[in-house]
């Protein structure tokens, strides 16, 4: 059993996806941001960054944060969603949790939360969202997955870039 940390966010759904595509029973405990939950102790305890997700797996007592080694160590654990070429899927993987998922997060904030506000930061961030969208699409142009088989590169980008219209 693993006790999932999260909350209804593109990082959050990434754990969520990959437990169910696993097949692996877990219990999910709300973590609301929005009510700043994620600076709870007991917590804190389990992600020292105060972020979700975190995850508890009962069955080696490991408390995992970061939802990128929680992904790593789900398809190592399991052995599966590795993709065809272990290299590729990390490549892709990483692409995901240091630009798409920043890049994207930032696009969003400044161009909902913060429109009209810091003009060069719209800017920025908006053609960083179009240059990474344009990455994406010339890789799946001849291939259904990022890293040819499905994996934890497609169950981490797919919570992002699904929400193509937020930015």
């Amino acid at each position: 059993m693993i006790d999932l940390y999260t909350w209804t966010t593109p990082n959050g759904r990434k754990v969520s996806i990959a437990l169910e595509e696993f097949g692996l029973d877990y219990h999910v405990r709300p973590v609301n941001i929005l009510k700043n939950e994620q600076f709870d102790p007991e917590f804190l305890k389990i992600s020292p960054n105060n972020k979700i997700p975190a995850i508890i797996d009962r069955a080696s007592n490991r408390a995992m944060m970061e939802s990128g080694a929680i992904l790593l160590y789900l398809a190592e654990t399991h052995g599966r969603f590795q993709g065809d070429d272990r290299w590729q899927t990390l490549e892709w993987l990483m692409l995901q949790m240091g630009g798409v998922g920043p890049m994207l997060g930032q696009a969003h904030h400044f161009l909902r939360f913060n429109a009209g506000k810091a003009p060069y930061a719209e800017q920025r961030y908006a053609a960083e969202a179009k240059r990474l969208y344009a990455v994406l699409d010339k890789r799946l142009a001849d291939r259904d997955y990022l890293s040819g088989a499905y994996s934890i590169a497609d169950m981490a980008t797919w919570p992002w870039i699904s929400r193509y219209e937020w930015q």
